[in-house]
């Protein structure tokens, strides 16, 4: 473990633990261009256990723990959370990095405040700016209930400089950062981190990507893009762009490498422009380090690095190598070919590049391929879960061309599901471009549907039957759209109900293997009132109008709640609850009151009568009792 290393993690966990009240927010971040860092291990490295086992010693006042998670006053080194037993509300992470196995580090804050860290950086430049971030992230989850925020707060040779605020829980790593500008004669700095956590639930963060770097203006070598040039071209020159007033005189050292990560200085390159000489080809990187001075060129901490710009060399000779099937065509610039040989070719690229192009084919014979085929059949009828499948081709060779349907597959094996029954053509090609092509059946189960019958439009109580008739037999069957219904036969196919309303009815049947289908009707109720109340009646005991009651119809009428009869006084001369009158029975009143017959006249009624939907509708009226 080197000593920025250890340094570098120390001060960004103490200064992770929550910032005081009173700090002041942080100076903006750098907006030009940044040197390289000179903490190296400041993204803690990467490795294939989950938790580096041997303790860092990184944290001043932290315990390090290879047991987590980590309790108050312990951290880890890991490369993913969501391979713990972790703390409720805590997220399942890994480094910010494309790394899979980068490490980070993972903090549960003590509860103590105060000053935890300082320390001394020397080595630097006078009247330089720097700038000091790091990646964070609050490991509570954004659905947890708020608890308490990391904030980070520290200071700079005893001053506070910088806070971050409450870290957000948003499930998203933030950076964060800040720049200071070393004074005259200044070398060195001692950074302390403070903690000012209140304690409680929450408090728990994650580290990643620390940074201390140098800032300056923008450096830039434009434009950006690549610049493509000619084997028989010629040498382009190349600027420094320095956008920025922060360096009066800057001084300039370009760099070039071969690989875009092993850099060395160019002799001379201390001028804003240079020329790529070179006309080999091949592919050419450059960049410019930058700094306030001379001096301040020559030390690493206080200097900026351009962005790369990459230079390429189009060749003008180049050389191909292919193989062809026996029987099939090769295009080589406006030639069809069909025969091995060595073939010339001169084009202008697309970057207006002069190219000679020498193609070597060969032919092999077709090897008459066959191939291994799977299909299932669509499940139930009408529907589209059918696969194909290309298990294999022989003989052939690899990298293969594969198209189902028309559609292009990764290589073999290849699948391509979701179909409905029909034919589907397979295409397979190998890398020689022989090939083999077939037509490949989804069939489709027996025809499979239901149909439901049944009257559509009733009258209220009126009975209503539905059947249904499906095409095969079924396993199972059910009904949907009334509470009640009779079944009248095997399997529940026939059924009798009473509508009170209009509605959807829907039967759905399946068979044993879970191929389902359903049909609907839909039954319009018409409200019909099936009441007639007399207007006069004869109680003479002749067979004929003997009785005043509501004339119903059943089912439409369930009952009469009420029927009550009233002299012309008011008095109630006949009163009968809940009762149904029948046809050509005794019911209702007969024209007597207290056993005695009661004159002819006019006499008041009133009666409730209740219908099959559950409805109470109250009647009232005169009739004449003839005598």
């Amino acid at each position: 473990m080197n000593t920025d290393f250890r340094f570098f993690c120390s001060l960004w966990l103490a200064v992770l633990i929550f910032g005081s009240a009173g700090a002041l927010r942080a100076q903006e971040t750098c907006g030009g261009n940044l040197g390289e860092n000179i903490f190296e291990a400041g993204d803690f490295g990467s490795g294939l256990p989950n938790i580096l086992t041997t303790d860092p010693g990184i944290a001043p006042g932290y315990v390090y723990s290879t047991s987590p998670p980590p309790n108050d006053g312990f951290y880890t080194i890991t490369n993913n959370t969501g391979l713990w037993n972790l703390f409720e509300g805590w997220l399942p992470i890994q480094d910010n990095s494309p790394d899979p196995n980068g490490y980070m580090m993972v903090v549960n804050a003590s509860f103590e405040e105060g000053v935890f860290y300082e320390q001394e950086v020397t080595g630097l430049c006078d009247n330089t700016l720097f700038e000091f971030s790091a990646d964070i992230i609050n490991l509570i989850s954004q659905s947890s209930a708020s608890l308490i925020k990391p904030n980070v707060t520290f200071l700079i040779d005893g001053e506070v400089r910088y806070t971050t605020g409450d870290i957000p829980q948003n499930n998203t790593w933030n950076t964060y950062g800040f720049t200071f500008t070393t004074a005259p004669g200044q070398t060195s700095v001692t950074l302390a981190l403070r903690n000012n956590a209140p304690g409680g639930f929450g408090n728990d963060l994650a580290l990643d990507n620390i940074s201390f770097r140098a800032c300056g203006p923008e450096a830039q070598i434009l434009p950006e893009a690549v610049a493509n040039i000619c084997e028989d071209g010629s040498p382009i020159p190349l600027s420094a762009t320095i956008v920025g007033e922060e360096y009066e005189d800057p001084a300039v050292q370009w760099q070039q490498s071969t690989n875009g990560a092993d850099w060395v200085d160019m002799p001379g390159g201390n001028t804003g422009t240079i020329m790529h000489t070179s006309l080999s080809a091949g592919v050419y990187y450059y960049r410019y380090l930058l700094a306030s001075s001379p001096a301040n060129l020559q030390n690493a901490k206080c200097r900026i690095v351009s962005n790369t710009k990459v230079v390429v060399v189009q060749p003008k000779f180049f050389e191909e190598a292919d193989t062809l099937c026996e029987g099939s065509l090769y295009l080589f610039g406006g030639d069809t070919l069909r025969t091995a040989g060595a073939y010339v070719d001169s084009l202008v690229s697309s970057l207006g590049c002069d190219s000679i192009v020498t193609l070597r084919l060969s032919v092999v014979p077709d090897p008459g391929l066959a191939l291994e085929t799977a299909v299932d059949t669509a499940s139930c009828f009408g529907a589209a879960d059918g696969r194909v499948q290309v298990l294999g081709v022989e003989p052939a060779f690899p990298p293969f061309q594969v198209s189902i349907g028309g559609q292009p597959q990764a290589g073999l094996p290849a699948s391509l599901g979701g179909l409905p029954a029909g034919g589907y053509a397979v295409r397979v090609a190998d890398r020689f471009g022989c090939e083999v092509s077939d037509t490949l059946l989804v069939l489709e189960p027996e025809a499979f549907f239901v149909e439901l019958l049944g009257d559509t439009a009733v009258k209220l109580g009126e009975e209503v039957i539905l059947e249904a008739i499906p095409s095969l037999p079924l396993a199972q069957s059910s009904w949907e759209g009334f509470a009640d219904f009779e079944c009248l036969g095997p399997g529940c196919l026939r059924i009798s109900l009473l509508p009170f309303v209009d509605g959807m009815f829907r039967f759905t049947g399946s068979l044993a293997d879970g191929c389902e289908v359903s049909d609907s009707l839909f039954v319009r109720v018409e409200e019909v009132r099936q009441v007639y109340l007399p207007t006069a009646f004869s109680p003479n005991d002749d067979g004929r109008n003997d009785w005043f009651a509501p004339v119903v119809v059943s089912p439409n009428v369930q009952a009469i709640g009420l029927l009550q009869v009233f002299d012309r006084w008011g008095g109630t001369v006949f009163e009968e609850r809940d009762f149904l009158p029948q046809p050509g029975a005794a019911a209702g009143w007969d024209g007597t009151s207290g056993g005695e017959r009661l004159p002819a006249g006019v006499y008041t009624y009133r009666a409730e009568v209740i219908f099959v939907d559950g409805k109470v509708i109250p009647y009232a009226g005169n009739v004449h009792l003839i005598r």
